[in-house]
């Protein structure tokens, strides 16, 4: 996929269809050392936060990608076309504790320009961010009805990330 830098002001999305329709690839690790793992996001955020653009994403410590996620200080996400849909939805049903499932995937693994984690080469939309604030979700402060018994019913409550958007690549579809 060709993708273009985008300035952080001159980047725009659809983020209620990304997080819900599309998914994301979060990727955390170090592409030169082959150490990295990755999984499906469908929640999470976009925003600007410190006089920073940033993306919010929610882990559960009881994922394999928990791990990375706390041992580096960045992430990347991959937005990818719709045909890729499919693939995105096995990556989301294996653990890579078990088997190598980027490799089963056909994605192809990238590095990428601002941070140690890689991108993908299909994606038509990559951020590169560094880890700027994280907070472990806390179920007495759940003002919405339901979210305790209907989210975690195992209690495996996520930690919540904020990563400052060091980098955007993308088509032409993200940008003004």
């Amino acid at each position: 996929m060709e993708r273009k830098e985008i300035a952080a002001n001159e980047f725009t999305c659809k983020p209620l269809e990304i997080l819900s329709n599309q998914w994301m690839l979060l990727a955390c690790g170090d592409f030169e050392k082959k150490e990295f793992n990755s999984m499906v996001v469908g929640w999470g955020a976009f925003g600007t936060m410190w006089r920073k653009p940033f993306c919010m994403i929610v882990v559960r410590p009881s994922r394999y990608t928990y791990d990375f996620v706390e041992k580096y200080d960045n992430f990347s996400l991959a937005v990818f076309p719709d045909e890729f849909k499919k693939k995105l939805g096995a990556l989301g049903s294996k653990s890579g504790r078990e088997l190598d499932k980027i490799n089963d995937s056909g994605f192809t693994p990238i590095a990428s320009s601002a941070v140690s984690s890689p991108g993908f080469d299909e994606a038509e939309l990559i951020l590169e961010c560094k880890k700027m604030y994280q907070e472990d979700f806390d179920p007495s402060k759940f003002l919405c009805d339901n979210i305790d018994s209907s989210c975690y019913p195992d209690g495996d409550y996520h930690r919540m990330y904020f990563g400052e958007i060091l980098a955007i690549s993308g088509t032409d579809k993200y940008r003004v």
